[in-house]
């Protein structure tokens, strides 16, 4: 096995910018259309998908900020292209169409373990599928049923109606597909329907083995620079033990390579293929992604930032988005999105539109200590705010308060 490839901190972070479609140094899609859209997606390998829509929703500010003039339409186009599935990776998430195959034995698995769930059911789940079949797709509110069980996230108290959590288990086994979305809303098909038949042939003849390790594959594509303590580790419930037996197995084969991180104790990894890249990025001192588009504005469950503890380690910056927290425990609000300027992450805004104003609301403009306040960064601030409206179509922004005070954009 290899022996670890010293690197700095933020080497790391300039590379994983790069490669993220968030920094300088790498050819990505250009363009507005459907087709820079399904580029980004490729490359990112998944999208999460989330319904909070305090601004625009999770899924369309990831591509946003990679892909300037992009529009929520694009990704709607490939929806009715059949480009691109839903289902469960890093979260829910929209994928590549031609990655459908690869989670075929999470299905598996999930068809073995929700069948005790399943079968209670069978008697509602055979009406929802006469309605499918008799005029699919359906949205989910289109599954009626006065009959209540305890779902995922309820309590004490069954609250859940019973076609809701019987489509939640139908689509995690791939009985049924999200054919698209409306907003927040899905509609729900049958998937011979929905995925092209060669990769439902695909799917049904591959062997859980192979589409799992396709699957770690693509995850270390997605994140790029892992560590063995994520138990998101191959998209897959590995637990410790697997997950370590992986990394061990990829070593052996010479794919994957152990990082030294001066200053950072985590251990982590990266593609072997990428270690030329690392030690140019580690190379350059010069921060040329700066002052290019002014500041960037990234969601919560943006791919850049699904390892907190990465985040931590390679930029120095500490974020947990506050929502789920009450209100008065929040230091930063509600949707608290970290401000990106070159490959530093300096602070962070706390958004909200004002859509009966048409104005772009920034509830609190915070930098992190220690960054100076000059011309160059109000500068980019300013446009990075001014483009940040531009997308969600409103006509100016209002910033409420600021941190420090005396900062002004």
């Amino acid at each position: 096995m290899r022996a670890p490839l010293v690197v700095s901190p933020s080497g790391v972070a300039r590379f994983l910018l790069s490669q993220q479609g968030l920094g300088a140094g790498r050819e990505w899609p250009s363009g507005a259309g459907s087709a820079a859209a399904l580029g980004a997606i490729r490359r990112l390998e998944c999208v999460q998908l989330d319904p909070v829509a305090v601004v625009e929703r999770n899924q369309h500010l990831v591509l946003a900020a990679r892909l300037r003039g992009y529009a929520p339409r694009s990704l709607d186009a490939l929806r009715r292209q059949g480009a691109v599935f839903e289902y469960w990776a890093n979260a829910a998430c929209v994928l590549p169409i031609e990655r459908f195959p690869l989670f075929e034995g999470t299905r598996r698995r999930f068809r073995r373990r929700l069948a005790p769930e399943l079968r209670p059911l069978r008697p509602i789940v055979r009406r929802m599928f006469a309605a499918l079949e008799a005029g699919g797709p359906l949205a989910a509110r289109e599954f009626v049923s006065p009959e209540r069980l305890r779902g995922y996230w309820d309590g004490a108290e069954a609250r859940t109606k019973a076609t809701s959590h019987a489509l939640t288990l139908l689509f995690r086994t791939g009985a049924l597909v999200v054919a698209r979305r409306e907003g927040a809303e899905r509609y729900f098909d049958l998937p011979e329907r929905v995925i092209p038949a060669p990769l439902l042939r695909d799917a049904e003849a591959m062997a859980t083995e192979d589409a799992d390790e396709g699957l770690l594959d693509m995850y270390l594509r997605a994140y790029r620079i892992v560590d063995g303590s994520d138990a998101r580790f191959g998209w897959r419930a590995l637990g410790a033990a697997g997950r370590a037996a992986a990394i061990r197995r990829r070593q052996r084969a010479g794919t994957i390579v152990p990082l030294h991180i001066p200053g950072v104790s985590r251990q982590y990894f990266a593609l072997a293929e990428d270690v030329p890249a690392l030690r140019r990025w580690d190379r350059t001192t010069q921060d040329d992604a700066a002052g290019r588009e002014g500041a960037r504005f990234l969601p919560p469950l943006d791919n850049l930032l699904w390892r907190r503890e990465r985040i931590a380690d390679l930029f120095g910056f500490r974020y947990l988005w506050e929502g789920y927290l009450p209100a008065a425990r929040r230091q930063y609000g509600h949707y608290a999105m970290p401000i990106l300027i070159g490959s530093r992450l300096v602070g962070r805004i706390d958004p909200r539109l004002d859509r009966a104003r048409g104005r772009l609301v920034i509830r609190l403009l915070h930098l992190e200590p220690g960054v100076a306040v000059t011309r160059a960064l109000r500068r980019e601030l300013a446009a990075g705010l001014d483009a940040f409206a531009r997308f969600h179509r409103v006509r100016g922004v209002e910033v409420e308060q600021t941190e420090p005070a005396r900062l002004r954009v």
